[in-house]
């Protein structure tokens, strides 16, 4: 069952492939039978890998949540099931063309990095065999995907907004939404993917005080979680009660999302410290 598993992974990252070139030609030409095609195909290819998924669970009687490629495979499952809310709740289609390929890289990276799941010592194995952990786990992987759209989008905002302001403006940028959807599309992946944050952050808080080990608050994972915690916070806040302009909530974004990858690199180079994940992950 292992090897269908993988085999299955492998037939799911060729059907998101497909549906990149197929995005990518249909961003071009604009024909419905083509965006219809590259959907069919971000579909199975959601399928198959969440069948891969399932068949691993199944295989390891639960869901491996640490190594660096299995929560790869899961940002990458993440990725897809927020394209299929932006393209079908949000009614931004257009973003299938970014969302679908960085899914692909994602997938696609995990295939190549080796498993290091089982690098993690006897006693940091037992302090991930709790169900807070598994959950806590799978609550920072959605909301770091989250995060990561709304910091590519605000990114793709301001670029747009330069161009429009100096009139400078091509034909890939004529063919994305108008700056108001955009930062909207933004603004909804961030408000999606906060209280998921907040609440794998709760369950680790609640995992560090059930473990008491002595100074897990100043663990430089811990305390970069809380750094992007107070980003996002921040700029929700700056939306929903300050009013600040749009530019600026799209910069605070981006310095967001820059968090989240410092702290994706923290968790995996450091080499000591409270969050283990960081050691075998």
């Amino acid at each position: 069952m292992e090897q269908v598993a993988i085999v299955t992974r492998w037939f799911a990252l060729a059907l998101l492939t497909g549906a990149t070139v197929l995005y990518a030609y249909q961003f071009m030409v604009k024909r419905p039978a083509v965006a219809w095609w590259a959907r069919f195909f971000t579909g199975a290819g959601l399928l198959a890998l969440t069948v891969s998924i399932g068949l691993t669970s199944t295989v390891t009687d639960g869901t491996i949540l640490t190594g660096p490629r299995n929560q790869l495979i899961l940002t990458a499952w993440a990725f897809v099931v927020l394209y299929f809310v932006v393209e079908h709740l949000i009614k931004l289609k257009v973003y299938g063309t970014v969302l679908v390929p960085v899914s692909v890289v994602v997938l696609a990276v995990a295939q190549l990095v080796a498993d290091t799941t089982m690098n993690l010592s006897p006693d940091a194995l037992a302090q991930l065999d709790n169900w807070r952990v598994g959950i806590h786990v799978a609550f920072i992987v959605f909301a770091n995907a989250g995060f990561a759209i709304g910091g590519l989008v605000s990114g793709l905002y301001l670029v747009q907004g330069s161009q429009l302001k100096h009139h400078r403006t091509n034909v890939l940028f004529r063919r994305l939404p108008s700056l108001g959807q955009t930062q909207s599309l933004a603004r909804r992946a961030i408000v999606l993917a906060f209280p998921a944050y907040t609440a794998g952050i709760l369950l680790g808080t609640l995992r560090a005080i059930e473990t008491d080990v002595a100074g897990w608050w100043a663990d430089p994972r811990v305390m970069l979680s809380g750094l992007v915690w107070l980003a996002f916070g921040g700029y929700l806040m700056g939306h929903y009660r300050r009013g600040i302009s749009n530019t600026t909530a799209a910069w605070v974004a981006l310095g967001g999302t820059a968090l989240v990858g410092a702290l994706s690199v923290a968790a995996r180079t450091l080499p000591s410290g409270f969050h283990v994940f960081g050691l075998g992950s």
